[in-house]
């Protein structure tokens, strides 16, 4: 039993086909919130929707479009505000890598790419569900980043910049709804066993890192309505939030 009682919540995963999405999506469905999952993998939401009706959770709502149609971002929170009227809670999950490579040899449409799917979608994603959210009792956000927005590692410089722009975007967004019940966070969930992870470093034994079905557990008490802080960084590491950092 899921000590989380998210009954009666909305909540939007992206990038729910696989990894920390996929997991994330199952965990809220776990805790009895009706989910909302999105990604460009039709195959992949249909097998979330498969295992959450075998666990007896509610029917999944899919949405297979890529976040890279900024007006299908917009429909989606039409929709959403049609059908319920407000939304709970938002994973903003889905990424792209991009290239490991020198800054000065990453192709333009690969850098593009990044920012797109990682920046500025995000950025649509936040202007289209925060007046929803403003309609929660509750609203919680979070925005997953990476610990690459900090170290900027030689190679990784989309990836990096993307990821700093993001948690650039949640801050301000945290701060301009102070006020209000809304609560947004950064999260950075560590290394995990995800494709993504095994495109960055191919050589690495997947056992040695998580799998992204212990850090959805660990990102689920984030969303529920006790929690209250609001543009923190939390950062998740052997299976659970060990630490956040205040911003400056």
């Amino acid at each position: 039993m899921n000590p989380i009682d998210l009954k009666g919540r909305i909540a939007l995963v992206t990038g729910a086909s696989r990894g920390i999405g996929y997991f994330t999506a199952l965990e809220l469905a776990r805790a009895g919130a009706q989910v909302i999952a999105c990604a460009r993998t039709v195959g992949g939401l249909e097998e979330l929707d498969d295992a959450v009706k075998a666990e007896g959770g509610l029917p999944l709502t899919l949405v297979p479009f890529d976040l890279a149609d900024m007006e299908a971002i917009d429909r989606l929170g039409a929709a959403i505000h049609e059908r319920w009227g407000r939304l709970d809670i938002l994973v903003a999950n889905a990424g792209v890598l991009g290239t490991i490579s020198p800054i000065g040899h990453v192709e333009a449409k690969v850098f593009e790419k990044v920012m797109t799917i990682n920046v500025t979608a995000t950025w649509r994603l936040i202007r289209t569900v925060e007046p929803l959210m403003i309609q929660s009792d509750a609203g919680r956000a979070l925005i997953l980043s990476s610990s690459a927005a900090h170290k900027c590692k030689p190679f990784w410089g989309p990836y990096s910049a993307s990821k700093a722009a993001v948690e650039a975007l949640a801050r301000t967004w945290a701060g301009e709804t102070q006020r209000l019940p809304l609560r947004i966070l950064s999260v950075d969930p560590g290394g995990t066993r995800t494709a993504m992870r095994a495109q960055a470093m191919p050589g690495e034994d997947p056992e040695t890192v998580p799998h992204p079905s212990e850090i959805a557990r660990a990102l689920l008490p984030l969303v529920g309505p006790d929690q209250t802080e609001t543009g923190k960084l939390f950062v998740v590491r052997e299976k659970r939030i060990v630490d956040y950092r205040l911003p400056e």
